[in-house]
């Protein structure tokens, strides 16, 4: 097929990222926004030797799993991928590549992973559940201050202060920025040309405790009368901290490296079972509580702990599943590269009284071969031991060098939480092919509904 050319097709299959895929004469199709089962009309817009892309131009015969998206921007927006599929099939869906990972890249059999394989957790309510949202600033065509969301693979700004998968006081928090923008002419950041002031609002919520904090990324060292934005803002229910972060850098990154409070404390608090954190603008903290206690109550039950064990959680963050494992283990060694991060857990540590829990900054991949070898020096040859090791590394997943120290340490149990299940899938392979290990059970969690990311929780278990 060539580029610009119009084709009837009917949706077979899913890509990984949620595309629909469909074949004309053999030749393969992928086209956004259609739902396996659709007969459509797409247009090409790249065309491959083998395969290509193509617009969804018109469903002709729906999907019976073909839904009406409850946000009006939700093909346009980049943040869902899959919001017209119903939620039943979008949790089959992410079940199966899950599995079809493990198959094709793990090298797992499929009886293998059908045999350990618990149902995916999904939720009862999958929207108005993210408790962080990072909303760009621009400007539209008649000059006036706009926010909502990129649209997919570009920074052209989709207005929309009402996310469906946010909570509902985003929309009070932003409409009132925009018109405190207006009214003091603060313009709001050009990315072509390096001016502006306002960059992005970052808020976070605490589900439990109803906290709410908002911060302003700004272009700058300050936000002119910031009093009168902070009288507005502080007046909201549950407001607990105003902040700005300054970011001068022309990059992608959203986030400057420091922040200071204009209003109320640095921080809100937030609980995950019966744990409390406190959260910053710069701490990492999952965006699902709902299915983050479940994720957590998942590694935990994996992890089968009885009150002896040392425990290493590698990637450790602001100490969110090591204080989990705290409660039911000896002791816990988290790392993390990031400072701040291992400051915030060390913190938390204290907060909720566990004494149990010690946090390193470094690289997973660096802090534990250097204990490894360290405590052989130092025992004589001994080999240091961990009786389970929790891994829950960044969609890259982990380095050759962390997965065979964690196969010297011969831990009896290896819990291994992922974001991207083909990454994972080629560290089991590593791990279970000649590592030691077997897969015992594992399980999809649905943390981000509506798109296409799916985490999962897996147990090996030491080959006797």
């Amino acid at each position: 097929m060539q580029k610009n050319e119009t084709a009837i097709v009917t949706i077979e299959d899913i890509g990984v990222n949620g595309e629909g895929i469909g074949r004309v004469d053999g030749y393969t199709l992928f086209i956004k926004d259609a739902v396996i089962g659709d007969v459509a009309e797409v247009k090409v817009t790249k065309a491959k030797k083998n395969y290509g892309y193509a617009r969804l131009m018109r469903v002709i015969t729906p999907s019976k799993d073909r839904v009406e998206p409850v946000c009006p921007h939700a093909r346009r927006c980049g943040g869902c991928q899959i919001q017209e599929m119903s939620y039943e099939r979008q949790l089959a869906f992410k079940q199966a590549k899950v599995k079809g990972n493990l198959e094709r890249i793990g090298g797992f059999s499929p009886e293998v992973t059908e045999k350990t394989m618990d149902p995916i957790v999904g939720m009862d309510e999958p929207f108005y559940y993210r408790n962080k949202a990072q909303f760009p600033f621009g400007t539209d065509k008649a000059g006036n201050p706009v926010t909502g969301f990129y649209a997919g693979r570009t920074h052209d700004i989709i207005e929309n202060t009402d996310c469906a998968l946010g909570i509902s006081v985003n929309k009070e928090i932003l409409e009132l920025t925009l018109e405190f923008m207006k009214r003091y002419k603060i313009a709001s950041y050009n990315e072509t040309t390096g001016e502006g002031l306002i960059r992005h609002a970052l808020i976070r919520y605490g589900f439990k405790t109803g906290e709410i904090m908002v911060c302003y990324v700004i272009n700058g060292k300050k936000i002119p009368h910031a009093e009168v934005l902070v009288e507005k803002l502080s007046a909201i229910k549950g407001m607990t901290s105003i902040t700005i972060s300054p970011n001068r850098n022309r990059t992608n990154v959203i986030m400057g490296e420091t922040y200071e409070t204009l209003w109320g404390q640095g921080y809100i608090t937030d609980y995950i079972g019966d744990v409390r954190y406190q959260i910053s603008p710069l701490s990492f903290y999952q965006v699902n509580p709902a299915q983050t206690e479940k994720l957590y109550g998942l590694a935990l039950e994996y992890a089968q702990l009885s009150g002896y064990e040392t425990v290493w959680d590698l990637y450790c963050g602001i100490g969110t599943i090591s204080l989990f494992l705290a409660q039911q283990a000896r002791e816990v060694q988290g790392v993390e590269i990031v400072p701040q991060a291992i400051e915030d857990a060390r913190r938390n540590a204290k907060i909720n009284g566990i004494e149990n829990a010690r946090f390193y900054v470094g690289k997973a991949e660096e802090v534990l071969p250097k204990y490894y070898e360290n405590y052989a020096k130092e025992h004589s040859g001994e080999h240091a031991h961990a009786d389970v090791i929790v891994v829950d590394p960044p969609r890259k997943g982990c380095e050759e060098s962390l997965l065979r120290t964690m196969v010297e340490m011969e831990p009896e149990r290896i819990v291994y939480v992922s974001c991207d299940s083909a990454t994972l899938a080629r560290d089991l392979k590593f791990l279970c092919g000649g590592g030691g290990y077997r897969l015992e059970k594992w399980r999809a969690v649905d943390q981000f509904p509506m798109t296409v990311h799916v985490e999962t929780v897996v147990l090996l278990s030491k080959i006797k």
